[in-house]
């Protein structure tokens, strides 16, 4: 099993590539996760097989293995003094349940294009709920530009992704559970982001939050008396448990980068780069399998792009206000 060394020996060394290898862990976890829930385990030529609906499961697997190399590399690498309260993890790790929650539910009463403007829209509340949490203040370019992303990827989204045939529509319910959804997971990047200030590093923000998440998921499975079943389905199915193995390997990569791009660059930066991630997929998926992309489609790839740039060229200038602005020592006159 040497695969369960990357993340511990790639976050001692250096970050070149790092970044690489979480991102295409994570990606790779998209995959896997799709066809883990979809595929008929133990099927033959008499028997259909049966499938693993449990998704609940699974996410305790992830965070199991998680805490496991969250806790291989704080013993292995040198960490920083630990001053962090342990129950402040559990805020996070709550919110974390909740969003997904809201997030699973809120599919079931809201149409997709209700659904994507959603998920492409989260920059700014993420934004908004960083200064109400860690009193952190954004000046206009980055409201604009957050905005443009978020209008970009929606028309690329909308007019490039297939809308599934059995969409329901959009009710009040559907419309709470949203705000709900989204109002939790600002909070869980955020308030994550705020713990960094107790100097911790990623490793052991991973294992702090992954702690109580696994406590809040095998509470939760034990009150539906899921437990038990999905390990005998474990049981029957060996390809299931090497196929949910590989899943929760990758997932932990991922979440090595998702603490590492909080700490060094913030809640809002990290949102950004999953918002955009949804639309490089779909890009992708167009280029290797020959979609067209609509006009529409192109537009909103040109309208982020432009903010991407934009974004860019401000923070240039403001780090060249911030140079000029630094006061300058008088020459010293010999005598």
């Amino acid at each position: 099993m040497p695969v369960l060394w990357y993340p511990a020996t790639s976050w001692c060394s250096t970050s070149d590539g790092r970044t690489t290898w979480k991102q295409m862990s994570y990606l790779t976890w998209g995959v896997l996760q799709e066809r883990v829930m979809t595929r008929s385990y133990g099927a033959t030529a008499a028997s259909p097989g049966e499938r693993f609906t449990d998704s609940q499961f699974l996410v305790l697997m992830n965070r199991v293995l998680a805490l496991i190399v969250a806790g291989l590399s704080c013993v292995l690498c040198k960490q920083p003094r630990h001053g962090a309260p342990m129950y402040r993890y559990s805020f996070a790790s709550l919110s974390n349940v909740l969003s997904s929650w809201c997030q699973y539910e809120a599919l079931k009463f809201v149409s997709f294009p209700t659904q994507v403007l959603a998920k492409a829209s989260k920059v700014i509340p993420v934004m908004l709920m960083g200064k109400l949490v860690s009193r952190r203040s954004y000046e206009h370019w980055e409201y604009l530009t957050a905005g443009l992303i978020s209008i970009g990827v929606s028309m690329f989204l909308l007019s490039s992704g297939p809308e599934p045939r059995s969409s329901p529509a959009t009710t009040l319910s559907g419309l709470l559970l949203l705000a709900g959804y989204i109002a939790f997971d600002s909070f869980t990047s955020n308030w994550q982001d705020a713990l960094f200030a107790y100097k911790m590093s990623s490793v052991q923000m991973m294992f702090g939050v992954n702690f109580f998440s696994c406590l809040f998921t095998v509470g939760s499975l034990l009150q539906q008396g899921a437990l038990l079943e999905g390990t005998r389905f474990m049981g029957r199915h060996s390809e299931f448990a090497a196929h949910a193995l590989l899943l929760s390997v990758c997932s932990a990569c991922g979440q090595l980068f998702i603490f590492y791009t909080i700490a060094q660059f913030g809640a809002a930066a990290f949102t950004i780069i999953m918002t955009l991630r949804q639309a490089i997929a779909i890009l992708l998926s167009c280029l290797l399998y020959g979609h067209t992309v609509t006009v529409v489609g192109g537009l909103g790839v040109a309208v982020v792009f432009a903010a991407l740039l934009l974004r860019v060229y401000a923070r240039g200038r403001v780090k060249q206000r911030g140079k000029k602005a630094l006061p300058t020592e008088p020459p010293v006159q010999k005598v």
